[in-house]
């Protein structure tokens, strides 16, 4: 009797008998989830758009822009109201009218002007000496302002110094003037890296916690409890699809505020990727905790919006924390979205390199681990 000879393993049995990380549970989460981001319009506003938004309507309401116009209204009393008017309108700063008494505090009680001068009659100089470019007299001025309006104010000290100078005035000490317009030093470019921080953060919490209970409130935890996949897997899945989403979400905005307001990185984009990556790491952690036993949208809700609200107040998204008083910063420290901003600005406006940050890089990753280890400790699936 002849042997039965067995056919040689081809190569596909080969592939399929030989192990897949793509196969696992947690890759196939990715995969699901990834789909799942993309079948949702509303979903990819939220992540990509409304970052963008708030850069268009930021950059525009802080954009550098001329100094405003001065409204000045002048009692017209005479020779010395024409020559106060002629003095002002050299300077494309002010726009002065002539008006009797009466229109010209009308104006202002009603907010037309922003300030009254009143010419007075002429005096002689202090110790009767003749002032040369006034021929013995000087002109004096009463000056009627609301001093609850801040442009009122601005406005007289303004109009003061312009009619001083018209008179002859020299100041003592000589100084000279630098606008300061570079790409850098305006609004928007500080802006930026605190929204970034901001987006990471509301991403890393909404994104991961409350997809996490949305899909505890469906059953879908529960029928993952009877599947192969282990609430590790479980966990890590739903942080790294979170890290996927981030890579459109950064890249929108950065290139987005590169060109339409020319915001540059000045230093290594490297080093904004780890940054980046890291806060999402962090505030995954964190977001996977907050969920990790909330049963409803409400509980999740109140829970994201107390780990937020102390950092979109304090963590200097918008305005740099160090206005604070000095006896809450060190709570303001302690504030994860707090080292992760400043490591931005220092690296997009300074050129600054992590090398000398590692104390703020130990406690964003000190977040991470410890919120994810709770969360794998205390995570349920009903």
């Amino acid at each position: 009797m002849s042997a039965v000879h067995s056919p040689p393993p081809t190569a596909s049995s080969d592939r399929d008998s030989a192990p897949r990380i793509w196969h696992s549970p947690m890759w196939q989460l990715v995969v699901a989830r990834l789909r799942e981001f993309v079948r949702e319009p509303e979903a990819v506003f939220w992540v990509c758009g409304f970052p963008v938004v708030m850069v268009v309507a930021l950059g525009i309401a802080f954009r550098n822009k001329p100094v405003e116009q001065v409204t000045v209204d002048i009692v017209a009393n005479g020779p010395s109201a024409t020559a106060a008017a002629e003095a002002l309108g050299k300077n494309e700063r002010f726009v002065s009218r002539l008006l009797s008494p009466a229109e010209a505090r009308t104006h202002l009680r009603t907010g037309k002007t922003d300030l009254v001068v009143a010419p007075l009659t002429p005096a002689t100089t202090a110790a009767d000496t003749p002032s040369p470019s006034t021929s013995g007299v000087a002109p004096r001025y009463r000056y009627e302002f609301d001093p609850t309006r801040p442009e009122s104010v601005l406005a007289r000290n303004a109009v003061d110094d312009a009619l001083q100078r018209a008179a002859g005035r020299r100041d003592v000490a000589e100084s000279e003037n630098v606008e300061l317009n570079e790409p850098g030093a305006r609004y928007i470019d500080f802006l930026v890296p605190g929204l970034l921080g901001m987006s990471l953060m509301g991403g890393g919490l909404w994104g991961v916690g409350f997809v996490t209970v949305d899909m505890r409130i469906r059953k879908l935890l529960k029928r993952f409890l009877a599947t192969p996949m282990r609430k590790s897997q479980f966990l890590a899945g739903i942080m790294v699809s979170r890290l996927l989403f981030m890579v459109p979400e950064v890249l929108i905005l950065l290139v987005f505020s590169r060109y339409a307001f020319d915001v540059r990185n000045h230093g290594s984009f490297l080093d904004v990727a780890v940054l980046v990556v890291l806060g999402g790491f962090t505030f995954s952690g964190i977001g996977l905790l907050v969920a990790s036993r909330a049963n409803t949208i409400e509980a999740v809700s109140g829970l994201m919006n107390l780990v937020m609200l102390p950092m979109w107040m304090l963590s200097g998204i918008f305005f740099s924390s160090e206005r604070f008083p000095d006896a809450v910063q060190p709570l303001i420290a302690l504030l994860p979205l707090t080292p992760l901003i400043a490591m931005l600005r220092g690296v997009m406006l300074e050129g600054a390199s992590l090398v000398g940050y590692g104390p703020q890089i130990l406690q964003l990753l000190l977040y991470g681990v410890v919120t994810f280890a709770l969360a794998l400790r205390w995570f349920r699936w009903t």
